[in-house]
């Protein structure tokens, strides 16, 4: 019964489905879409995003706040010398942020000013003995801008004094000593906006690599562990599996990272603190483009080991490979300076973060991240390939874990 039936399916003349399955969807793009609604509908999955994006937010407002946080100080005088370095460090710390002030409390002795500090009534008091001794004392801690105003201006203060004393100025003696500071290659801004992006890009790739990549292996082993895989095999290639996976998972990647990007930008815009975003944008859209190249070698990477495996435990000890590559894009992004940046710029996956930060603080011809692009596009093209091939071959097989050499042994 069960052969007449199979001849009855496969008889030429007789109706079949190919019409619908000209109309029908590839089986790739099938499994990318299932990898991606399966993965939305994951509940753990939705309230990860939505905490990491406001946890993003809530970073960029906490930030914004506190560089807008002004601090009032009050210091405790008993002298029109000490009254005059509490207004120097009042006209600096409004000049330098606009938000820290020193306000001077006016006593008759330095018991007096004393007892204002123990009162709380003052920050610290400000003393200067008969010997000329300076004392900046607190209550039980003297905040660092606090004393770092004070110690600024005392110093400008006794330098005009003495310099008035010897019959000259202060802008007379430290004639000549201006230093200027400037750099070869970009610019001290540059560098600053290079050091957080990189942090961010650094961070970013790092988690999305190993979400996304985990994700990617633990779903073909329990594929396998489970023998779904050889269900699947007899309705759709291999292959075909194997890009849907890649593909979908790194949708998801790229989605996420679209979001956690556009919630940093939209919390930077609304707090007023985007002044440098001009900047990071053209290099964050340049990240966007290295990560897809990057990551598409790494999830091919991580299929690999998914199909190796025969239980979840085993890709503790086989993904030794994939981690030190994700680690050194991630060392590169935050430590990676000077020639290391530039060869860095240029290996495939390290460059997904090499090359974005080096375009940030440097200037780089356009054919330099074009050239990185080409290459991490046939490191990409031949991972997946060799991915393919060995996925083919192990997949299917059963019992214990499997070594690269063995897999590459077996029948397709």
């Amino acid at each position: 019964m069960s052969t007449e039936t199979t001849e009855r399916r496969v008889q030429p003349g007789a109706p079949s489905s190919s019409s619908s399955d000209r109309n029908a969807q590839p089986a790739w793009l099938i499994v990318t879409l299932r990898e991606v609604m399966v993965k939305a509908k994951d509940r753990g999955f939705a309230i990860s995003t939505i905490v990491t994006l406001v946890l993003i937010v809530a970073g960029v407002v906490f930030n914004a706040y506190m560089s807008s946080r002004g601090e009032d100080f009050t210091v405790a005088v008993t002298s029109e010398a000490e009254q005059s370095v509490t207004a120097l460090a009042d006209e600096d710390g409004r000049a330098d942020d606009g938000n820290t002030t020193f306000t001077a409390i006016v006593v008759e002795s330095e018991e007096a000013a004393l007892d204002e500090v123990r009162s709380e009534e003052a920050d610290a008091a400000l003393i200067r003995d008969d010997d000329g001794a300076w004392t900046l004392t607190g209550r039980n801690e003297i905040p660092r801008s606090l004393s770092a105003g004070i110690s600024a201006s005392l110093e400008a203060y006794m330098l005009e004094a003495n310099a008035a004393a010897a019959g000259t100025s202060a802008e007379e003696l430290l004639a000549g000593s201006e230093l200027e500071e400037s750099l070869l290659d970009g610019n001290a801004e540059d560098q600053a906006v290079a050091d957080v992006a990189g942090f961010a890009f650094s961070f970013l790739f790092y988690m999305a690599s190993i979400i996304f990549g985990m994700a990617i292996a633990n779903s073909v082993v329990e594929e396998k562990q489970n023998r779904v895989v050889e269900i699947l095999a007899t309705a759709i290639p291999v292959r075909q599996l194997l890009y849907g996976k890649v593909l979908g998972n790194t949708i998801l990647a790229m989605v996420q990272l679209a979001l956690y990007g556009g919630a940093a930008l939209l919390a930077l815009n609304l707090t007023d603190t985007a002044d440098l975003v001009g900047s990071i944008i053209p290099a964050s859209g340049w990240f966007m483009v290295f990560f897809l190249f990057g990551f598409l070698i790494l999830a091919s990477m991580w299929a690999v080991l998914g199909s190796l495996a025969s239980r979840p435990e085993d890709l503790t000890s086989s993904s030794t490979p994939v981690m030190a590559l994700i680690f050194a894009a991630l060392g590169a992004g935050l430590f990676a300076s000077g020639q290391l940046l530039v060869v860095a710029s240029y290996v495939p996956v390290v460059s997904s973060v090499a090359m974005p930060i080096r375009m940030l603080n440097s200037e780089v011809a356009l054919w330099e991240p074009i050239l990185s692009l080409g290459i991490a596009l046939a490191a990409a093209a031949a991972l997946l390939h060799l991915g393919e091939k060995i996925y083919r071959r192990a997949v299917m097989q059963g019992g214990g874990a499997l070594s690269l050499r063995k897999a590459m042994k077996l029948e397709q």
